[in-house]
C-alpha cells in the first residue's frame, strides 16, 4: 500500500471519528483492508458511558449471523478491528457497504445500535474475463457497423471502479461507450473505415479498461479481427430489449423468455446463432439460451435475497460474422420462503414480583430476508399474562412487564414469543422464555374462617387442647411461616392469658385453667397470625369459647325456706277438697339445659295417701278428701332431682297443719321440737307476721287502757293526798337508749322535789344530772328549806358514785311497746327481773311522778299526757320509766340491777346520745318469745 493511500485512509478515519451519536445510535466509517487491532472508535465516549458501566453491564457486541469483524475492548471502551475487512467480499457491488451491530448491556438491559461503514480503496484493477477477443468481419461490412466488445470488471466501486475504455489503434475502428441504467457502460466497436481483406486479412487491436483511482489502474484485452469475404446483411433482433420475470426458487429448465432475430442473407450467411454475452457475473451460471431457437431457461438457483434483477445480453450472429445484440431484463419475484429468525439478545431468568411496570425482561432481534409483505414481521406473546412486546428499533423487540406480578397467583411464566411475516402463506417462528417470579412478603396470613367458635366442658383439666386455629400465607419460604400470638384482652377484668393460651407454631388453643360454667358461660378473645417476613404482616381473628355445662350443682330450694330457729307450717282446712293446693316447692338449679330440668318426688310423708307432688311443677296437692281422723301435724319430705347424668338432688321438709283455726295450729306447733334438718320456709314467716300483727294490736289496746287507768288513779291520788305524807325527793333515771332506737332525740336527767300539796307549793327546783340511781331519804318527813336542800344536794353530789352500767336500760327491759321487741344484741327474756316493790314504795314513787305530771299538765296542750315541756313533744306514755327499776329501797343497802353480767359503763353525754337518732328495724318476735311474754302477763 503506497504512502498516498495510507494518508488518504488517515484523513478518512479522522472524518469518521467526527461523526456523533444520536438517540442511541453511533455511526463510524473506516476504509477496508485495515489491519487487525486497528481503532474503529471510542464507543464509550461517543455513547456517554462509563467504563465501569461497560464492565458491570457485561457489554458485548451482537452481530446476528454475520461474521464478527469488530470487537469491543471493555478496558478502554473502544471498538477494534477483529478480522481484516474486504469490502468486495463483504458487499460486492452494493454501496454503501456497512456493518450493523448492537452493543448490549445488562442490569438494566440496554442496547445501542452501531453502524460501521466500510469504504472502498483502489485495490483492484479492471480486468477482462478473456484476454483475447476474436471477430470475423466481412470485408463488405458497411461503415458504422457495430461490434459489441466484452466489458471489463472492476471489483472496486465508486471512483475506484471502472471509469472508461480506450481502443488502439483507431485506423479502422473507433470505440463507442453507452451508459446503462444500472450505471454500467456498454462497450461497442464501430467500423469507421471499410475493410479490405485483400489489403489486411488480420487486424490486432488493444482494448484498455481504466478505473478512477489514484493512482489509476487498468486492464487490457487483445482484439483479433479476421476479415472475411462479403456478407452483406447482419442478423437483426426483433426487440432490442426484452422484459421477463421469474419467481425465485424456480425449477431448473423453467423458461424465462424467447428472443428472435432475422437475417435476409441466404445460405450459411443467413443462419443465426444465439449466445449470452454476459461474462462477468453469474448470469451464465443461472441462465442458458438455445443457440438455435433463442429460448432462455433457468439453469441455477434463483434467490431473490441474493439478486433481485438480472440484465442478460444476447448476441445473434450469422456464419458470415455479422452480429446483432439485445438485452433481456429479468426481474426476480420474491416468494415467502424464509421464516423469521428470532435471536435472543438478552434475557432475565428471575424477576421479583414487586418489579415496576415496564421492566425489561428480554430483548430479541427478528430477521426476515424476504422483501415487501413477505418481509414484514409482527410478533406476539400468549394472552392473559402481565407482559407485552414493544418495538424499540427496527426488528428489535423488548419484552416488558405490563401489569402487577403476583407470585402467589403465578410463580412461573412460560412466555411463548411468536413472530410471523405477512406473506401468503404466512411463515412464523416461535421461542419459549421461562421466567421465575421471586417472592416478596406482600400477603398477610389469612385464617381459614372469619371467626371461630368452639366449646369445652366445664371442670376441664388445665392444659386441655380445645381446638386449633389455622392461617395460611400465600407467600413462600420464610415469608409464609406463620406464628400465632394471643392478643392482650380481659374477660370480666381477668386477663385472657390466664384463661387460654395459643401455641405459636401450631395454633392449638389450650385451656390454662379449669372453667366453671356458673361463673363464666362464654368469652371471646382475638388471635393474631404473623408471618416471618420483613417487615412482618399479620391478621387477627375473633375466637369465641363456649363453656358447656356439667351437672356439678345440686338443685337449691327457694321455697319453703328451711330454718333451724323456727317452724313454718302450711295450713290445710279440713274442708279441703281433692286437688287442694297446699303449697308449691320452688327450686332452681344453676346448671343449664337438661341439667337444670327439675323433677319433684314425694320421698317420705306422715300420710302418703293424703298428698302428692307434681312431677314437673312441685305443687303439693291433696289426693283425697281431708277427714277428722287425719293428724293435725303432717311432715312431707320432697326430693328435688335434676335431669343430669349423673343426677343430683336436694330434699326439703314441708310441715303441713290440718286445721281450721289458727289457735289450733299454734297449740299444736308450740311444743314442736325443732329439728336441725328442717329449714325455715316462707309459710312460717307468713304465719309469724300474722301473729306479730295480732300481738301488736292487742298490746296497743292494753297500752291505751293502761294510760287511761293510770291517769285516772293519778288524779284521784292528787286530791286524796294529805299533809302527813313526807316529801319524797324523786330522781328520774337517766333513760339511756342502749340500742339507739328510742324516740327521744336527747338524753335528759331530771331531779324533782315537790310537797305533797302540789297545787299550793311555792318551791320548784329542777336541774339536770347524770345520776342513774334514785335515792329515797326516809328521814325527810318534813318540808325542807331551800338552804337545807342545797346542802343536801352538795353532800349527795360529793358522795355520789359513778353511774353503773347495770342500770342502763336495754330495749328488752323497757316497759311498754318500745321494749317489747328484742334487739339483735340481746335475746328475748334474758337477764334477771327485779323483785316487785312493796305497796309503800309504789305509793311514794307514784306521788313523786304525780307532782311532775301535775305541773306539766298546766303547760302542755291536750294529747301530751301532761308531761313537762322539758320532754320532747314526741315523748309518749311508753317513755315513762318503769318504777320497778332503778330504785333504792329505803333503809336497805340492796341495789336492784337488771343485768348482773353486764359491766358498768359510764353513760354518754347528752351530745353523744343525741347523735343516735336513726332507729333500726325491730326484729320479729318468735313464738318462743311470745310464749314467755304470755307467761309474764299471767304472773
Amino acid at each position: 500500500m503506497s504512502d498516498r493511500t495510507m494518508a488518504r485512509q488517515v484523513l478518512l478515519f479522522i472524518w469518521f471519528l467526527s461523526l456523533s451519536s444520536a438517540l442511541g445510535q453511533v455511526s463510524y466509517s473506516i476504509p477496508e483492508e485495515m489491519s487487525k487491532g486497528s481503532l474503529v472508535g471510542n464507543i464509550a465516549q461517543d455513547l456517554g458511558l462509563d467504563l465501569k458501566r461497560l464492565k458491570s453491564g457485561k457489554a458485548r457486541i451482537y452481530t446476528g449471523d454475520s461474521a464478527e469483524y469488530i470487537e469491543l475492548n471493555k478496558e478502554r471502551g473502544v471498538l477494534l478491528i477483529k478480522e481484516r475487512i474486504d469490502r468486495e467480499a463483504l458487499c460486492g457491488q452494493t454501496t454503501p457497504c456497512a456493518l450493523h451491530l448492537q452493543i448490549i448491556l445488562e442490569n438494566p438491559i440496554e442496547f445501542y445500535s452501531v453502524t460501521v461503514e466500510v469504504t472502498d480503496i483502489n485495490d483492484h484493477s479492471p480486468s477482462f474475463e478473456r484476454d483475447e477477443i476474436r471477430f470475423r468481419i466481412s470485408e463488405s461490412a458497411v461503415t458504422g457497423a457495430v461490434f459489441v466488445l466484452e466489458r471489463a470488471m472492476d471489483l472496486d466501486v465508486g471512483i475506484n471502479g471502472l471509469q472508461t475504455y480506450s481502443l488502439k489503434p483507431t485506423d479502422n475502428f473507433s470505440l463507442k461507450l453507452q451508459s446503462q441504467a444500472d450505471g454500467s457502460k456498454l462497450v461497442e466497436m464501430v467500423l469507421q473505415k471499410p475493410l479490405d481483406r485483400e489489403k489486411q486479412e488480420h487486424l490486432s487491436l488493444v482494448l484498455t479498461a481504466i478505473d478512477g483511482g489514484d493512482p489509476q489502474l487498468s486492464g487490457t484485452a487483445q482484439i483479433h479481427v479476421t476479415v472475411l469475404d462479403a456478407n452483406d446483411n447482419a442478423p437483426v433482433f426483433t426487440h432490442k430489449i426484452y422484459k421477463a420475470s421469474i419467481k425465485e426458487n424456480a425449477l431448473k429448465g423453467t423458461v424465462v423468455t424467447t428472443v428472435s432475430a432475422s437475417d435476409v442473407d441466404e445460405g450459411s450467411n443467413g443462419k443465426i446463432k444465439f449466445s449470452i454475452a454476459n461474462t462477468l457475473d453469474e448470469v451464465s451460471k443461472l441462465f442458458e439460451i438455445n443457440e438455435t431457437n433463442g429460448v432462455m431457461r433457468v439453469t441455477g438457483n434463483i434467490d431473490y435475497e441474493k439478486a433481485r434483477h438480472y440484465q442478460i445480453h444476447v448476441q445473434a450472429s450469422d456464419d458470415g460474422g455479422l452480429t446483432d445484440s439485445c438485452k433481456i431484463d429479468v426481474d426476480v419475484i420474491d416468494i415467502n420462503d424464509n421464516k423469521p429468525l428470532i435471536n435472543i439478545m438478552s434475557k432475565l431468568t428471575t424477576l421479583s414480583e414487586n418489579s415496576n411496570p415496564e421492566t425489561v425482561v428480554t430483548v430479541i432481534n427478528v430477521q426476515d430476508p424476504d422483501a415487501g409483505e413477505n418481509g414484514k414481521i409482527y410478533c406476539s406473546i400468549n394472552e392473559n399474562i402481565p407482559f407485552t412486546l414493544t418495538t424499540t428499533n427496527n426488528n428489535f423487540f423488548s419484552l416488558v412487564t405490563d401489569g402487577d406480578l403476583d407470585r402467589e397467583r403465578e410463580s412461573e411464566y412460560n412466555i411463548s414469543v411468536t413472530c410471523s411475516d405477512e406473506g401468503v402463506p404466512s411463515l412464523s417462528s416461535s421461542v419459549t422464555l421461562s421466567l421465575q417470579i421471586s417472592d416478596v412478603n406482600d400477603n398477610a396470613p389469612v385464617f381459614e374462617k372469619s371467626s371461630y367458635e368452639a366449646s369445652v366442658q366445664e371442670n376441664n383439666t388445665p392444659g386441655l387442647s380445645i381446638f386449633t386455629v389455622r392461617a395460611r400465607d400465600a407467600d413462600f419460604n420464610q415469608n409464609a411461616r406463620v406464628s400465632y400470638i394471643l392478643e392482650d384482652s380481659s374477660v370480666n377484668g381477668v386477663p385472657v392469658s390466664s384463661l387460654v393460651s395459643v401455641s405459636a407454631d401450631s395454633g392449638v388453643i389450650h385451656a390454662v385453667r379449669s372453667f366453671d360454667y356458673e361463673q363464666i358461660k362464654d368469652f371471646q378473645f382475638r388471635v393474631k397470625a404473623q408471618d416471618g417476613g420483613s417487615p412482618p404482616l399479620s391478621s387477627n381473628v375473633s375466637v369465641k369459647i363456649i363453656i358447656q355445662d356439667q351437672n356439678d350443682n345440686a338443685p337449691q330450694v327457694l321455697y319453703p325456706v328451711q330454718s333451724a330457729a323456727s317452724v313454718v307450717a302450711e295450713i290445710v282446712p279440713r274442708s279441703a277438697d281433692v286437688g287442694y293446693l297446699v303449697t308449691k316447692v320452688v327450686a332452681v338449679d344453676v346448671d343449664s339445659g337438661q341439667n337444670a330440668w327439675l323433677s319433684y318426688k314425694l320421698h317420705k310423708a306422715t300420710d302418703r295417701a293424703l298428698f302428692e307432688v307434681g312431677l314437673q311443677n312441685g305443687e303439693i296437692r291433696t289426693v283425697r278428701q281431708v277427714t277428722d281422723k287425719d293428724a293435725v301435724k303432717q311432715r312431707l319430705t320432697v326430693v328435688v332431682e335434676d335431669n343430669g347424668q349423673p343426677s343430683r338432688s336436694a330434699t326439703v321438709n314441708v310441715n303441713v297443719a290440718v286445721a281450721d283455726s289458727f289457735p289450733e295450729v299454734l297449740s299444736e306447733f308450740t311444743d314442736f321440737t325443732h329439728d336441725k334438718e328442717y329449714n325455715d320456709n316462707l309459710t312460717f314467716y307468713l304465719v309469724l307476721a300474722l301473729a306479730v300483727v295480732s300481738f301488736l294490736f292487742i298490746v296497743s289496746i292494753i297500752a291505751i287502757l293502761s294510760v287511761k287507768c293510770y291517769r285516772w288513779r293519778r288524779e284521784r291520788m292528787f286530791y286524796k293526798s294529805g299533809a302527813n305524807l313526807p316529801v319524797i325527793p324523786y330522781y328520774p333515771p337517766l333513760y339511756a337508749d342502749v340500742g339507739g332506737t328510742g324516740t327521744l332525740q336527747h338524753v335528759y336527767n331530771y331531779e324533782v322535789c315537790r310537797t305533797t300539796d302540789s297545787r299550793k307549793s311555792d318551791l320548784k327546783y329542777v336541774r339536770p344530772c347524770s345520776e342513774s340511781i334514785i335515792s329515797l331519804d326516809t328521814s325527810g318527813t318534813h318540808t325542807l328549806t331551800h338552804a337545807q336542800r342545797e346542802i343536801l344536794n352538795i353532800e349527795d353530789s360529793d358522795k355520789q358514785k359513778p353511774p353503773s352500767g347495770d342500770w342502763r336500760f336495754t330495749q328488752n327491759q323497757r316497759p311498754g311497746p318500745s321494749g317489747a321487741a328484742a334487739t339483735p344484741e340481746v335475746a328475748v327474756g334474758t337477764g334477771p327481773w327485779p323483785n316487785p316493790p312493796t305497796e309503800a314504795e309504789q305509793l311514794q314513787a307514784l306521788m313523786a311522778a304525780a307532782n311532775e305530771v301535775s305541773e306539766a299538765t298546766n303547760t302542755l296542750a291536750p294529747g301530751t299526757m301532761g308531761l313537762s315541756t322539758r320532754y320532747s313533744p314526741q315523748f309518749t306514755l311508753q317513755h315513762v320509766p318503769d318504777y320497778r327499776q332503778n330504785v333504792y329501797i329505803p333503809g336497805s343497802t340492796a341495789t336492784l340491777t337488771s343485768n348482773q353480767q353486764q359491766p358498768q359503763q359510764a353513760l354518754p353525754p347528752p351530745q353523744v346520745a343525741a347523735a343516735a337518732q336513726p332507729e333500726p328495724p325491730k326484729a320479729a318476735q318468735t313464738p318462743a318469745s311470745k310464749k314467755k311474754s304470755t307467761k309474764k302477763e299471767k304472773k
